[in-house]
């Protein structure tokens, strides 16, 4: 009887596989389906490259099963020009380190000091040696995020914060270090890395490229396509496994801590009740895309550098070049706002949305874009030329309210996360929303 169900497992793996295509690891085959054989809405596809191309967009593209469904280029960009992944590059660096961890060059509980030697922060000796690989993982180092420069890997930019594992901040210093972690572990830069474990077997190619304290990974999109295909085939290029162990990338591709649930090991998760924002350790409520489907992890980077893996539709996206807006940080805004349009496209709708901009302390106020950039949008019952709006920063300071309607002129304002306290007819209302 074991036996049969032993098999059955693998045949019903297998079936699963093979509902995927995979792309020859050489050459530039790739095979394609059109929009109209899979339903989608052929009329809202101008719409989506429109919003692209005003937003500075390089290169997006959409697989489905696999194969290419969307593949458009802006400009001068092709499918063979190289690009930069800026932050979204942090998934790589997670997925190798996985590989390092399978073959038994490191363990996640291994202190970083194993590898960097002691004194690469100013930290007590104790203090040190306390972080481990998981921490730098999970971005809960302890070191302190607010430091002039938070990229800088400088020991006299690493100070102690907060004991590892306690508190949540979006901090790249203590994530570029894991690049050495790596190297010192393995005795191959990140690129012999990529090189020896990833292109034999998958194809994707690129090269980790210094900038400032940075390491950053640079590629083509199909290489960023082909990554995304490894993630959504859970670490497999077909039926040959690149990642063996999958309890790790089980765990890094799920909650990694309690203080921020939308993150895994460098991933950022959808479907979550709460989530954290970089430079701010407010949590917000809901889940941080509520048009795109909950199964979704995402690769972020500066600028709109990003990466969607959606399980639910055997999808994956993603959209490469310059900032999309004002700010060039990290952030789901565009992604989600990318979604409402390509939801349309693809003739899928959100079927339990929690919405992320409702304040939990609020009675009928709404914020909306929250994070906002220069702008936000205040709904609430009776909002009228007699409500009283009153905004304060998270020092307390009173901020001078710029209202024209509904809407809130936030340019010049520093980011933050600001507190809206609103009077009209009699009803009191409050909420948050963070300025990017």
């Amino acid at each position: 009887m074991k036996r049969i169900l032993t098999l059955l497992i693998i045949l019903l793996a297998y079936t699963n596989a093979q509902t995927l295509y995979f792309p020859p690891v050489t050459g530039s085959d790739w095979e394609s389906v059109t929009p109209a054989s899979l339903g989608w809405n052929l009329a809202k596809i101008d719409s989506l490259y429109s919003f692209l191309d005003d937003s500075n967009t390089k290169a997006f593209l959409v697989l489905k099963d696999g194969k290419i469904v969307l593949e458009k280029y802006f400009d001068t960009f092709t499918r063979d020009s190289v690009w930069y992944w800026a932050s979204a590059g942090k998934s790589l660096t997670a997925f190798l380190v996985g590989i390092a961890k399978q073959e038994g060059k490191l363990r996640l509980d291994d202190t970083t000091s194993k590898y960097l030697g002691t004194g690469w922060t100013s930290l007590t000796p104790q203090q040190e040696a306390d972080i481990k690989i998981i921490h730098q993982l999970t971005m809960t180092s302890g070191l302190d995020d607010g430091v002039p420069d938070h990229y800088c890997t400088l020991p006299s930019c690493l100070i102690y914060k907060a004991p590892p594992g306690t508190r949540w901040a979006y901090h790249n210093g203590p994530y570029t270090l894991l690049d050495r972690v790596v190297q010192s572990a393995t005795g191959l830069t990140m690129t012999q890395f990529v090189a020896q474990k990833l292109k034999p077997v998958t194809g994707i190619g690129g090269i980790f490229w210094p900038s400032g304290y940075n390491n950053v990974f640079f590629s083509t999109p199909r290489n960023m396509a082909r990554y995304g295909l490894l993630i959504l085939n859970k670490g497999k290029w077909g039926q040959t496994p690149v990642m063996t162990d999958t309890t790790y990338f089980r765990e890094m591709t799920t909650t990694s801590n309690q203080l921020n649930k939308s993150y895994g090991y460098l991933w950022w998760l959808n479907g979550k009740e709460t989530y954290m924002l970089p430079q701010t350790q407010f949590v917000f409520p809901g889940m941080l895309a509520p048009d795109a489907p909950p199964s979704m992890i995402s690769a972020l980077g500066k600028d709109g550098q990003i990466l969607n893996i959606v399980p639910e539709l055997n999808l994956v996206t993603f959209r490469m070049g310059n900032a999309p807006g004002t700010s060039s940080d990290v952030t789901p805004v565009y992604n989600n706002d990318t979604w409402k349009i390509l939801r349309e496209v693809i003739n899928w709708s959100p079927t339990s949305v929690k919405d992320e901009f409702e304040s939990p302390q609020a009675t009928g106020l709404r914020l909306h874009p929250n994070p906002a950039g220069d702008m936000v949008v205040l709904s609430f019952p009776g909002l009228n030329e007699g409500t009283e709006v009153e905004i304060y920063s998270v020092l307390g300071e009173r901020m001078s309210v710029r209202l024209a309607g509904n809407t809130l002129d936030l340019a010049g304002w520093p980011a933050g996360v600001y507190q809206v306290v609103v009077r009209s007819e009699g009803r009191v209302s409050s909420g948050k929303f963070v300025k990017y």
